[in-house]
């Protein structure tokens, strides 16, 4: 299995901008102080939850949990190389607020109906839930045409996954982070490179190669567009 490992490494994703103002969106829907305690599920290089104690500072350190140890990976939380779903059966700790940022994909609804009820169990009264998820129709993030192909066929999977997850907590409330895009078409295409999305992992370098050549006539110098997660909140 191939895995993502660089899609908060040199991307918009992991600009100082971009971690500010969804930190902020994520403040807003949660009520954050010393004391909480928090789990980030498929963390990467834990650039969210690092902000968010910077500037809190939690009196015990947020945890990250991800399959991949990344180079670049933030000193000030606490890193654990692990299954989610395992993780959360090993350990007994509960929390107060639980994300899963653009990860859900990765799981069949199976393992996700699993994950979801040890997630209920780990959540303190009134702790939250928060998942992110790329908005599913009309998603504005730039393809050539085998990109955009492969990652329709995974949103329409995501819909299905997000659907399920409504159904099963039932007390959700459905929102929506919107972030605005202006990058070079340079490094854009650096991060295609580094395969920086799920929907280029399985592409050949010749597949690659011929979609970058591809991108590059039909945009300028500068793209600009909206990246948008559809964002699902559970309260215990």
């Amino acid at each position: 299995m191939k895995f993502l490992k660089n899609w908060d490494n040199k991307t918009w994703l992991s600009s100082k901008n971009y971690i500010r103002n969804y930190c902020e969106f994520l403040r807003s829907k949660c009520n954050l102080n010393k004391n909480s305690r928090l789990l980030d599920i498929g963390c990467g290089r834990a650039n969210i939850i690092s902000y968010l104690h910077k500037n809190i500072k939690f009196n015990q350190k947020p945890i990250g949990v991800d399959i991949i140890k990344n180079k670049n990976l933030k000193r000030n939380i606490i890193f654990k190389k692990s299954d989610a779903i395992k993780f959360l059966r090993n350990n007994k700790s509960n929390f107060d607020l639980i994300i899963i940022k653009q990860t859900i994909h990765f799981f069949s609804e199976k393992k996700l109906k699993i994950l979801l009820d040890l997630i209920l169990n780990r959540l303190n009264p009134k702790g939250k839930l928060i998942i992110f998820s790329l908005k599913t129709k009309n998603n504005q993030i730039p393809c050539f045409r085998k990109m955009k192909f492969k990652l329709d066929a995974g949103l329409k999977r995501d819909e299905k996954l997000l659907k399920f997850i409504n159904r099963y907590l039932k007390k959700t409330k459905i929102s929506k982070f919107s972030y605005k895009v202006n990058i070079s078409k340079k490094d854009y295409i650096k991060m295609l490179k580094l395969r920086y999305i799920s929907c280029l992992l399985n592409l050949s370098e010749k597949e690659l190669t011929k979609g970058i050549s591809e991108l590059n006539l039909h945009y300028k110098n500068r793209i600009k567009f909206t990246d948008t997660l559809k964002c699902i909140s559970y309260k215990k």
